[in-house]
């Protein structure tokens, strides 16, 4: 089992790696923010003065990628974005590697993975030189490794895992701290139960709480997985720009935190609220340019509707049975789901994106997956949803990659609200 889920992972990753290298050079100039990162990953290959520091509000570890791939591939469009692409085949194998943990079955953790490749957000992310990406692949994987040790008797090793991996997540973005702060709740909320010496008087096996739920997990085994490895990790990638400096590590801490936490007065064109992410409801352009009379080279960051407007209903269906029936499953996806997302509704921050609904929109695929695979509804129901996807996913291709190209005509029909311009 393990060998065959091993292969079939590598097989989802190459597959999925090839694809989004097709078109990635186009365009040959910067994408949207790309004009942030790319220049600060110059600077660390000391292709520019190193005062000022640029772009000290987010962590080194996405840039220091980039910084890599241009080294072996040229300050150029590869070298900028093949990094990107690398971490979102990553990210689909992560998918595919929960979906395991959930559904402990091949096909439907395939589908997910199909789902979420179909999902445009995650394409036009992975193939962009900014740090969102990053996150999400690391982000995920770790997700994978703490839902494979959920059920385990002894979690410890997938735990620490999970720690390592979210820690590397937070190096490239801060937002990798929100699914490591889910799986703290979860740990937390678990022991206090178990505290309480809670009971379900019509206890099943399917339950998320069980008062024998890791029994020779402690709280110091837990302060290591979720608290001193993710530390160590993170503050790694933080050694080649400052070395081992205590003060200049505290210092670029302060200065993200600051940074981060300010709120914005100055509006942005593309700028949406976090509730509005779920309905699809304002886009972001990252790239339009009119290649010809007639026609454009466009890079919409938007999302499948016909793959995330069907998952809210799903996502209703999976909280109703994480409260109803009390399915492990169904908690787990509802927890990464609704926490990387809501976790933007306590930040005093403003200024918002749609992108930053990324790791919850990626993790609606399983809540997709959960519903289709349910008792009493047909198998094809599940691969024939997929293929629905893929059509979404085609018809939104012009939007998407600009080495594709689409008519005036077309990108005015796929705007389909007035929102969406």
């Amino acid at each position: 089992m393990v060998s065959r889920s091993a292969v079939i992972a590598v097989a989802i990753f190459l597959v999925t790696h090839l694809a989004l290298l097709i078109g990635l050079v186009t365009p040959e100039k910067f994408v949207f923010d790309e004009v942030h990162y790319v220049p600060a990953a110059r600077q660390m290959l000391g292709a520019t003065p190193s005062e000022p520091m640029l772009n000290p509000m987010h962590p080194p570890l996405a840039k220091e990628l980039i910084a890599a791939s241009i080294a072996a591939f040229g300050d150029n469009a590869l070298g900028w974005r093949y990094p990107a692409s690398l971490f979102g085949a990553l990210a689909i194998v992560a998918i595919y590697l929960c979906g395991l943990a959930l559904f402990a079955s091949q096909g439907p953790a395939i589908a997910a993975a199909l789902i979420a490749a179909f999902n445009q957000m995650l394409y036009v992310q992975s193939r962009i030189a900014m740090l969102d990406i990053f996150a999400l692949g690391l982000g995920l994987l770790a997700i994978a490794a703490f839902m494979h040790g959920f059920r385990r008797e002894r979690p410890h090793a997938l735990f620490a895992i999970a720690g390592a991996l979210f820690g590397l997540a937070a190096a490239c973005k801060w937002s990798g701290l929100f699914p490591l702060g889910v799986c703290i709740v979860i740990f937390a909320a678990i022991r206090l139960m178990q505290g309480w010496r809670t009971l379900f008087a019509d206890a099943k096996p399917s339950d998320w709480y069980r008062p024998d739920l890791w029994p020779t997990f402690r709280a110091h085994h837990a302060a290591l997985c979720l608290a001193l490895l993710p530390a160590v990790t993170y503050l790694a990638a933080f050694v080649p720009l400052y070395g081992l400096s205590l003060p200049d590590l505290i210092e670029a801490q302060r200065r993200i935190f600051a940074d981060n936490t300010t709120t914005a007065i100055a509006g942005h064109t593309y700028m949406s609220s976090w509730p509005s992410w779920p309905l699809l409801a304002r886009p972001v352009w990252f790239l339009f340019d009119k290649t010809a009379d007639d026609n454009v080279a466009a890079i919409v960051f938007l999302g499948n509707p016909l793959v995330l407007w069907p998952a809210l209903p799903a996502l209703g269906v999976v909280v109703r049975d994480f409260i109803v029936a009390r399915r492990w499953d169904a908690f787990l996806i509802a927890a990464f789901y609704f926490g990387p997302w809501l976790a933007w509704a306590l930040l005093p921050r403003t200024l918002g994106f749609i992108y930053y609904y990324l790791p919850a929109a990626t993790a609606a695929s399983l809540a997709l997956v959960y519903v289709l695979r349910a008792e009493g509804l047909p198998r094809w129901a599940l691969w024939a949803y997929v293929g629905v996807a893929a059509i979404g996913f085609a018809v939104m291709l012009p939007i998407s990659a600009a080495f594709i190209g689409t008519s005036m005509q077309t990108f005015n029909r796929l705007m389909l609200f007035q929102s969406w311009i």
